[in-house]
């Protein structure tokens, strides 16, 4: 699954919708990498939908850079979940 998807109520030119597709991939990859529950195949699908509409989000509020996307997504689940962060 990718973020593509949740990109079809929002309007990005096609530089940012490949930052977003990156963003998603590395936030998604450091949260399955980090042993979260947040990743497991029960739930997992829906960890990969808010963490794509959080990214969204932010890149509404005007954030371009691809690295603090990731870090401001991630951050959001550690203070929703209770869930340490993914190591860097």
């Amino acid at each position: 699954m990718s973020i593509i998807p949740f990109l079809s109520q929002a309007s990005f030119d096609p530089e940012m919708t490949d930052t977003l597709a990156s963003a998603f991939d590395i936030a998604w990859q450091r949260i399955k990498t980090s042993g979260s529950p947040l990743a497991a195949d029960e739930i997992a699908s829906v960890t990969r939908e808010a963490l794509a509409k959080r990214i969204i989000a932010a890149a509404q509020t005007g954030e371009r850079d691809k690295n603090r996307i990731v870090e401001n997504a991630l951050s959001s689940f550690v203070l929703h979940s209770g869930a340490r962060p993914p190591s860097t």
